[in-house]
């Protein structure tokens, strides 16, 4: 992304522990996780931020993280993205997703896992986050 864009990097809300026989992929939002993000997307809407687009992976609990908080934040589910991608990416990957973004969105709203998202956070901002929480 150019100069002048806004780019807010969400890791997915905490997640049931993975059951005998389940995919990791298909592991959905606990209780706490529901909690989280919709709290996560009132706390943005009363901030004021409103991505203009959405791109999360299509992990259920990510799915699940993208849908509570652009629900709180009063769009439409419609307008999420979704990029097998961004599932187990490396760093790499991840920046040539957010610079696959067309010029005309001001604001992108990327939604993924760890550790993915803290090594991205790490890389763009120079500093060393150890661990970006669940819904951070």
């Amino acid at each position: 992304m150019s100069d002048g864009k806004t780019l807010y990097l969400v890791r997915h809300a905490e997640a049931f522990w993975m059951k005998a026989g389940q995919r990791d992929f298909d592991r959905p939002l606990n209780d706490r996780g529901k909690h989280d993000a919709a709290e996560m997307g009132q706390k943005l809407k009363a901030t004021g931020i409103q991505p203009e687009i959405i791109i999360s992976s299509p992990a259920l609990r990510a799915t699940q993280t993208a849908e509570i908080i652009v629900r709180k934040l009063g769009l439409s589910t419609d307008s999420i993205l979704f990029n097998e991608n961004i599932y187990e990416a490396e760093t790499a990957d991840l920046l040539k997703i957010v610079k696959s973004v067309k010029e005309c969105h001001a604001s992108t709203m990327l939604i993924g896992h760890n550790p993915s998202m803290t090594w991205l956070i790490n890389h763009l901002t120079g500093q060393h986050v150890a661990n970006a929480p669940t819904c951070s």
